[in-house]
């Protein structure tokens, strides 16, 4: 595990960091020509940088030099096994660079330092170093057909990609689309999120260091409208994938009909439920994991356990144990690392939260983690607030702890706990949802794939083999093996 060092020694990098503020287009560093874009600390409200964003004229540049970079194919046709050299080399910097990186996500997104360096920068470089190692290790196959032909069936990178990110997990989301996009030997264009820019900027230069050819990898900050919507609606990207809100989502799939039926991969809302069922097995453990879950990274997670669902004959004292641990989660300055929690994201988004609640929150961006006992009904049950709420509803029996589970039109993940192994089976498979865990929380690791069902997700999945499906096209080429000499001549 990574070491922390202090406060003071935080506060050091984050006063001597050169921080890009321009977007990276065709391997440089290029002012946009959109409006600037101020990038605040959350935590403080100061200002980290003023950056030049893009707009439309930019959108075309990049798209032209992504197009350009993959028909000479610099990247597409580099032999797997230099592309991931390549990507490894990309790996090795970002440790070199792990402590910088980290302060500037920590800075940025308000998360807490200490999950920036033990989580996040760890898991971005696990990312991109798993679908690495993978590229020289998918084959493609031949079909089951007659002696007097062979089908071969290959796989292709699907081109132009255009990768819209969220803001609360920057370098991880990030690694998330460049990871099997780079290894299939897509060209990408990255649009971080407006409140979190600098994070992706700083790893595109990285990219370049490493050897990643001009117009593979390129990174445009810039509004939803300024950026955003002109990559959805290009004629000349052959893709988007994007992890955000649910109703940005179906605008992107609109935005794909209108233009060139570009292949639409949408991660969006969540609102998870954990079932704890009576027979649980070791309260403490279970509280342990509920916290995390609902709390870590200020709730500010599509997959954050946002409905507990337990059973009405142990709640009062599942409860109990849970505020019991809670009251090791500190919250305060995000570079401070003894606090777990930091500040949300932003001025509007901490408004957004703080109306679920009914009491008295203090002014400024941080939220503490708050438990409220609701029933099914209450629109904190059914809204994703993305924030450090837990709602707790009261079930009695199985059946009754499903429906509630179900009775969502997201489809993310969710949590079982109980000491009997056919419940636990019997009740993941009723659940609707593309990750379900059993007897903790979590997402998986790299190996698997995630993503939701319902207005969760569309269109693939993220992690595991399964992510590189998204950025490949599947081409059949058929070949006759009959000998032309054996068939009638004509004339």
């Amino acid at each position: 595990m990574t070491e922390l060092l202090t406060l003071k020694e935080y506060q050091a990098i984050a006063n001597s960091m050169d921080i890009p503020k321009t977007a990276f287009i065709n391997g440089k560093n290029k002012p946009g020509q959109g409006k600037k874009l101020k990038t605040k600390n959350p935590a403080t409200g100061e200002l980290i940088a003023t950056i030049a964003s893009c707009n439309g004229k930019d959108v075309d540049l990049a798209v032209k030099k992504a197009n350009q970079a993959f028909n000479k194919g610099v990247w597409a046709k580099k032999a797997p096994q230099d592309r991931k050299e390549i990507l490894i080399k990309l790996c090795k910097l970002i440790t070199r660079n792990r402590k910088e990186l980290a302060v500037i996500e920590s800075l940025e997104s308000g998360k807490p330092i200490i999950d920036c360096e033990q989580i996040d920068i760890p898991e971005t470089i696990n990312t991109i170093k798993w679908h690495a190692e993978l590229i020289d290790k998918i084959y493609d196959q031949a079909g089951p057909v007659n002696d007097n032909a062979l089908s071969l069936i290959v796989r292709e990178p699907i081109g132009v990609v255009a990768a819209i990110l969220p803001w609360n997990f920057p370098l991880l989301m990030l690694a998330w689309k460049i990871g099997p996009a780079l290894a299939a030997g897509c060209s990408i264009i990255v649009k971080p999120a407006e409140q979190t820019s600098i994070s992706s900027l700083k790893l595109a230069n990285l990219a370049s260091e490493a050897g990643i050819p001009d117009g593979v990898f390129q990174v445009l900050p810039g509004g939803g409208k300024d950026v955003g919507e002109p990559l959805a609606l290009h004629e000349n990207v052959d893709m988007i994938s994007f992890t955000g809100s649910t109703e940005t989502g179906k605008k992107i799939l609109k935005y794909s009909s209108d233009s060139n039926l570009k292949k639409v991969v949408l991660e969006c809302g969540g609102k998870n439920p954990a079932i704890v069922f009576s027979d649980a097995e070791n309260l403490d453990n279970v509280a342990e994991h509920i916290v995390t879950g609902a709390f870590w990274n200020m709730g500010e997670n599509c997959s954050a356990i946002s409905r507990l669902i337990v059973s009405k004959k142990i709640k009062k004292q599942l409860l109990k144990k849970v505020k019991l641990r809670l009251r090791d989660w500190k919250t305060g300055d995000p570079l401070n690392p003894r606090n777990r929690l930091g500040a949300l994201i932003d001025a509007e988004h901490c408004k957004k939260v703080k109306s679920y609640l009914n009491k008295n929150i203090p002014e400024g961006p941080f939220v503490p983690p708050t438990i409220v006992e609701v029933n099914k009904k209450a629109k904190v049950v059914k809204d994703e607030i993305f924030g450090p709420i837990l709602s707790v509803i009261e079930f009695s029996d199985e059946d009754e702890a499903i429906a509630i589970a179900n009775e969502t039109k997201y489809g993310l993940t969710a949590s079982v706990f109980t000491s009997s192994n056919r419940k636990a089976i019997r009740t993941a498979r009723e659940l609707k949802a593309g990750t379900v865990t059993i007897n903790c929380y979590g997402e998986g690791d790299i190996t698997t794939p995630f993503g939701g069902f319902k207005q969760s997700g569309f269109g693939g999945r993220d992690n595991g083999f399964h992510a590189h499906d998204q950025y490949t096209e599947t081409k059949t080429i058929w070949i006759d093996l009959n000998d032309p000499s054996e068939g009638d001549n004509i004339g």
